[in-house]
Order: C-alpha cells, then sequence, then structure tokens
C-alpha cells in the first residue's frame, strides 16, 4: 500500500485524510496507474512503435458509448505542415507541432445519419442537443481510454481544448463533413525525460465529493488550501505561482476569457447540429 499512499500524497500535494483502501492486492498496480497521470508539453522526437495507433484506438473502442450507438471518430495526423496549422490554430501550442501523432477526437453524427439513409430511415434525432452531448461524452470517453493506453505503453500525453478556438479552420484542413464536430486534440509521443512534467494536485474531495445531497459547506476551507498546494506545485515545477483560485475566477471571468470559443454554440450549429 506504500506506492499507493505515495500516489495519494502526489494528487492531492498533501497526505489526505482518505479512509485505507479496500483494494484487494491485484488492484493496486490499475489504482496507481490511475492516480500517477500527468499532462506531458515536451516531447522527444523519437518515432512512435508500428502498431501504437491501432492498440490506442482499440482501447478507445473499448469505453463505454451511449446505446452502442460510438458517435464519435478521430482523426490521426501526423503531417509535420497539418500539425503546424492546426497548432497555429490551437494558441499556437508547441508540443502539438512536437510530437509524433496528434488525435483530433470528434463528435460525430455523420455516420449514423449515412447509415440511416443507407435504410431508407429517417435521422431527424441528430438535430437535437441531446445527440450532440451523447456523442462528445462517447468521444471523451474514448479518448480517455486512449490515454490510459498509452501512459500504459510508456508514452505522455496532453489534451488540447484550444482545437475548438478556431473551430471552423480545423472542420475545413480535416475535411470533415456536416454533422461532425472537433471537440478536443491530444498530442501523444514520447515524454523527454529532460523535462520530467508532474503530477498535478487536485482539490480536496471535500470540495468535490456530496453525500446524498449538494452541500459547499466545505467548499471555501479546500479552496484555500488548494491555493497553498497549487503555488506550492507550480514553484516545484519552476512556474509562477497563481493561486487557483485566482486563475479559475480569471478563466470564467467574461466571453473574452475564452479564446474564441464564446461562440462555440454558433460553429456547432453550422455544422449542422441543431442543439434543439
Amino acid at each position: 500500500m506504500t506506492r499507493l499512499t505515495d500516489r495519494l500524497h502526489a494528487r492531492y500535494g498533501a497526505a489526505p485524510s482518505l479512509p485505507a483502501s479496500p483494494a484487494p492486492e491485484s488492484a493496486l498496480p490499475v489504482l496507481e496507474h490511475l492516480l500517477a497521470h500527468r499532462s506531458v508539453r515536451h516531447f522527444t522526437d523519437a518515432p512512435l512503435a508500428a502498431g501504437t495507433l491501432e492498440t490506442l484506438v482499440a482501447a478507445a473502442q473499448s469505453a463505454a458509448s451511449s446505446s452502442n450507438l460510438q458517435t464519435w471518430s478521430v482523426v490521426a495526423v501526423t503531417d509535420p505542415q497539418r500539425k503546424a496549422r492546426l497548432a497555429q490554430w490551437a494558441a499556437a501550442q508547441a508540443h502539438i507541432r512536437q510530437v509524433p501523432l496528434f488525435l483530433v477526437w470528434l463528435a460525430d453524427l455523420s455516420r449514423l445519419e449515412r447509415v440511416a439513409r443507407e435504410r431508407g430511415a429517417q435521422a431527424g434525432a441528430t438535430r437535437y442537443f441531446e445527440m450532440f452531448l451523447t456523442a462528445a461524452i462517447d468521444a471523451t470517453l474514448a479518448a480517455q481510454n486512449a490515454v490510459l493506453a498509452a501512459e500504459a505503453m510508456g508514452l505522455g500525453t496532453v489534451y488540447i481544448g484550444a482545437i475548438r478556438n478556431r473551430p471552423e479552420e480545423v472542420a475545413a484542413e480535416l475535411k470533415l463533413p456536416p454533422l461532425v464536430f472537433p471537440v478536443f486534440g491530444l498530442c501523444v509521443g514520447h515524454p523527454d525525460p529532460a523535462q520530467p512534467a508532474g503530477v498535478k494536485p487536485r482539490l480536496a474531495q471535500t470540495a468535490i465529493v456530496h453525500r446524498e445531497q449538494y452541500d459547499a459547506g466545505a467548499e471555501a476551507d479546500a479552496v484555500r488550501s488548494y491555493d497553498e498546494v497549487i503555488q506550492a506545485f507550480q514553484r516545484d515545477q519552476r512556474m509562477a505561482p497563481v493561486p487557483w483560485s485566482q486563475q479559475s475566477s480569471q478563466r470564467v471571468a467574461g466571453p473574452e476569457s475564452l479564446s474564441g470559443r464564446h461562440r462555440l454554440a454558433e460553429a456547432i450549429r453550422a455544422r449542422g447540429f441543431g442543439l434543439e
């Protein structure tokens, strides 16, 4: 249990006041793997082994899918020029250009529409917000499985939400048909050992877990403690220390803080999703 305790300590930035885990010995490697997740933004130029993409997709397809509709797809991008263009539209993040494999995860209802058309059936439900949400959730669950698989293979990953900053350009670049929307990107590559990434602490469970009914009574204390924890992490990572409460408040201040994503509903509708 020592390694699991160490992982918990890293995840919360302090010794968490949690009960002993009831997990059997056989489950510890999986739990340790989950708790060790970190975002990697510095990669070597080493290529990925043959079959890596296929293995990651198999893991992704093993995730849950609402009603087995499988309403997601993924575009694997390896071309340097295409990665450079995608990086430009995603806040100029250098690691998109650097990684050997950049995956763009898609909410994809177009396949269901094509299947229905082949059968002479209607697909009117694809115009409703429920179906877009289903597709976005399906893509997210699939991507997280791929992340866990990549990490198990010794690879590093980082999600790129900024792929939604300029969705029209991304859709044109990837030749996405109507009813397909880029939800986020994912960098996959070999982590640079010269610039190791730390495990970023999270809020204490007292701010996250509500029993029976929602109760934010412990939240203020948890946030104050977390502000200290995250700044200690930032100093350790040679980053400017900024309290989480300040950073998060700036992020939700107004439409100007959304990097162009304040018009996301408009962009989604333009891709053919009705959001009714």
